[in-house]
C-alpha cells in the first residue's frame, strides 16, 4: 500500500497521522481480502476546506468530519474482483500499477471535538474516521439500516482488533 497523505492545515496530534492512517487502511484491507497493491490519498483539512469539497462534491452546504472518494465501482461491496475486469485500465497508476483506490479527507476540528463529545482519545477518532472512509472506499454504505449496521460491525471488528477502543 502506498500512502500520501497532504497536512493542509499543519494538523499536530499527540500519534503520527501517517502511522495510524496506514495502520487502520491496511488492517480494513487485510479484513476485506484486498490483495490488490494499491494507492491511498489522505487529506487533513479544516472545517472550512471540508465544507467547501462537501459543497462542490456531494451538494451539501456544510462542514463535516470525513469524506470518502472511491475510486473503485463495485458490484457489491467488498468485491475487488472489479479491479481485475475492464475498469482496470483506468484504475492503475501507469508509473507504480498500483491500483488507485480513492481519497480520505479528514477534518481536524471534527477529530479534535468529537473526541471529546465521545469520551475517547483524539487517536481513537482518528482511526474509526479512517476506517470508515476505508470501507467506504471498498463500496459500503451506511444510506440504509441494515447498510449502517454492517458498517458499524466492520469498524469495531478492525478497530478492536488494532486494540484502539473506546476506552
Amino acid at each position: 500500500m502506498v500512502f500520501y497523505v497532504d497536512n493542509e492545515v499543519s494538523a499536530s496530534f499527540d500519534f503520527d497521522i501517517e502511522e495510524i492512517a496506514k495502520k487502520v487502511s491496511q488492517a480494513v484491507l487485510d479484513s476485506e481480502g484486498c490483495t490488490h497493491e494499491v494507492e491511498i490519498s489522505l487529506i487533513i483539512t479544516d472545517d472550512e476546506g471540508i465544507h467547501e469539497m462537501n459543497r462542490d462534491f456531494r451538494g451539501i452546504d456544510r462542514p463535516t468530519d470525513v469524506l470518502s472518494f472511491p475510486n473503485v465501482s463495485y458490484d457489491e461491496p467488498g468485491d475487488f474482483s472489479v479491479m481485475d475486469g475492464e475498469q482496470n485500465v483506468d484504475l492503475l497508476n501507469p508509473d507504480t500499477g498500483n491500483i488507485i483506490f480513492g481519497d480520505i479527507v479528514i477534518n481536524e476540528a471534527r477529530v479534535r471535538s468529537q473526541a471529546v463529545e465521545y469520551g475517547h482519545s483524539e487517536m481513537r477518532e482518528f482511526a474509526f474516521l479512517v476506517a470508515h472512509s476505508m470501507l467506504h472506499l471498498c463500496g459500503y454504505d451506511h444510506m440504509e439500516e441494515d447498510e449502517a449496521a454492517v458498517m458499524e460491525k466492520k469498524q469495531k471488528d478492525v478497530l478492536d482488533k488494532l486494540g484502539i477502543t473506546r476506552g
